[in-house]
């Protein structure tokens, strides 16, 4: 798509952002019709005053009819009280289908966001993207709620008090009619200039919540180094741009209100001016003028609210076109259209067959090159090299995280870009350096890939992991708050608790991205043990910088730019003294050499 065809996108898209909503709706007829109904029978109840009004004011007074006036008056009565149940019940309604339609549409951009591809969040704040789910739905709430609401109803009324001014004086009306496109045409303008204000200012707040997002995540780093005032500052900054954002919207909101009223009561002022002249010359009678004026009041309240009511939706409509953005986001990886099923019973067979990758934020840099190699069912390798070799690129598109520029990498003989990754993903277990660990109970952590796994399952994985030692001594067990991002837990325990998840998930094919990396000598040895048991009839690839967690692998492949360059066992590698001899002697030797030598 070219930049010119991008923006004539954008332009589009925020002509009727709201329109996006339709679909939320439409799912709830029956509520949508019930406030409806209660909208046109409040509106329908209001319309009827001014006659009631004419009558007295024509006939009742006239006759000095004390019956005639109090039964007008029992029946206004009536009036209100149904005005007061439709008022009720329609705001029941509206505030309900509100509340209801946020809600779906916060589980569905959750969703789906949840399943777009990494490659989307490498070029997307988090903080961002949870300030769209919660500031942007919450303005929609109040839109598709009591903002709308208010604008139906303020419809309702101004074209219902339209057509009884045109029935009550057709010569007023035309004057009426002539000065609505006055007072139209500026609100139409000025509510544009709102809306994008309106979506600049959500796009700044958006902003500095992404800030204090990760900022709060960091806090302890944040403090080590006394990043306290520079942390402040750096958000002090990002509201205040925000609230200079909002300013902007807020004066082009206020001059939009003031411009209305102005227009919208200085016409009902000239028109009742001329209605006034007419009562004199005894064209019309006073109670036609007080017909025709309580409609043109009403007409011009609906009209000054719908003011105030268009610049509300205008920076609804803000929200809606963030949210839309994300709803219509595709993502990079998915399911072909007839995935290819995976055969069973699964056999673990790997294999990376030329693979060239680059990964998409940085397309001028390959982290690999030709990559090939093939790892049959039950067989442990091990993959080393220095840092920015490849190692974990391997791993992300096993998971299919990202797919290969070229080549193919294939899972039981099938391209995984042929099946469903959901297919992929069910077959793989992994072991991160980097361990994820939710705000939950430590069994809801283990139990993550599979929620209806039984506490002895996950007793049992938790003991294979050897993470049971720790998990007795915690206040309440297996249902203590393991806090956020396991912030209650030491390293070697989220750990721990990582190969658990795995170990329960019971996958044919095991990666293990420096899975000892946080533990402790002795409990490294301990968890070490227990994967050797798990690794047991099952294909494992390990990805280790220390050595000594590797020399049980049937193969090592050593990476270097992206490429195999030495490839054996531990035996055989040492002895061709290419990069992996370099590796161990720098590791071990070197260790040896400073465990040995007494401190100076």
């Amino acid at each position: 798509m070219s930049e010119q065809d991008g923006k004539e996108t954008t332009k589009k898209r925020s002509l009727k952002p709201l329109s996006h909503l339709i679909p939320f709706i439409m799912r709830y007829r029956g509520m949508v019709g019930g406030a409806l109904f209660f909208l046109v029978l409040a509106a329908a109840a209001t319309l009827t005053l001014p006659l009631a009004i004419r009558r007295m004011v024509d006939h009742g007074f006239n006759a000095a009819d004390s019956a005639f006036i109090n039964a007008y008056f029992a029946m206004l009565i009536v009036i209100a009280i149904i005005l007061a149940i439709a008022s009720a019940m329609r705001y029941y309604f509206v505030i309900s289908i509100g509340e209801r339609i946020v809600s779906d549409l916060r589980q569905d951009v959750f969703s789906h966001v949840a399943s777009l591809s990494p490659e989307f969040f490498d070029v997307n704040q988090s903080g961002e993207i949870v300030s769209r789910l919660t500031a942007d739905t919450t303005q929609i709430k109040s839109a598709v709620g009591a903002t709308a609401s208010l604008a139906l109803r303020n419809s309702i009324l101004c074209l219902g008090a339209i057509g009884m001014m045109i029935y009550t004086s057709p010569r007023l009306a035309v004057l009426v009619l002539v000065a609505i496109p006055l007072i139209l045409f500026p609100i139409i303008a000025f509510g544009r200039k709102v809306r994008q204000r309106s979506r600049i200012a959500q796009d700044m707040l958006a902003d500095a919540s992404a800030f204090a997002s990760e900022t709060i995540a960091a806090t302890r780093t944040i403090q080590a180094f006394n990043g306290e005032k520079v942390a402040a500052a750096r958000y002090g900054g990002a509201v205040e741009t925000a609230y200079n954002a909002a300013r902007a919207a807020i004066r082009s909101r206020a001059l939009l209100t003031g411009v209305a009223i102005t227009l919208v009561f200085g016409s009902v002022v000239a028109i009742l001016w001329v209605g006034a002249q007419s009562v004199l010359s005894g064209t019309m009678t006073a109670g036609t003028l007080g017909q025709f004026l309580l409609y043109s009041v009403i007409a011009a309240g609906g009209l000054g609210a719908l003011s105030e009511v268009w610049g509300e939706l205008a920076q609804a409509g803000g929200a809606a076109e963030r949210l839309s953005e994300l709803l219509q986001e595709v993502p990079a990886i998915r399911a072909p259209d007839k995935p290819v099923a995976l055969p069973a019973p699964a056999r673990g067979e790997v294999e990376f067959d030329n693979i060239r990758f680059s990964y998409p934020s940085a397309p001028t840099r390959s982290a690999l090159n030709g990559l090939s190699f093939k790892i049959a069912p039950g067989e442990t390798v091990a993959i080393v090299g220095p840092s920015g070799a490849g190692k974990s690129t391997i791993f992300s598109l096993m998971l299919r995280f990202y797919d290969p520029v070229s080549g193919a990498v294939r899972l039981d003989g099938i391209d995984i870009r042929d099946t469903d990754p959901l297919s992929v993903r069910e077959r793989l277990a992994i072991v991160p350096q980097d361990t994820t660990i939710f705000a939950a109970s430590i069994h809801d952590n283990i139990a993550f890939s599979m929620p209806h796994a039984s506490r002895e399952a996950v007793q049992r994985a938790a003991k294979a992991a050897r993470a049971d030692e720790f998990i007795d001594r915690l206040p309440e067990g297996y249902e203590t708050q393991a806090g956020e991002r396991g912030v209650t837990l030491s390293g070697g325990q989220r750990q721990r608790i990582a190969i658990a998840r795995a170990i329960l998930k019971d996958a044919p094919v095991l990666l293990l991205d420096e899975a000892t990396s946080a533990l402790d000598a002795e409990s490294e040895t301990l968890v070490q043990k227990a994967l050797d048991e798990l690794m047991t009839d099952r294909t494992t690839i390990v990805i280790a910088h220390r050595l000594a967690t590797i020399l049980k692998a049937d193969r090592i492949l050593v990476l270097e730019n992206g490429r195999i360059a030495e490839e054996g066992t531990h035996q055989s590698l040492i002895q061709q003294g290419g990069l992996y001899e370099k590796l161990a002697r720098l590791q071990f030797e070197t260790g040896a050499r400073d465990f040995l030598t007494p401190a100076q």
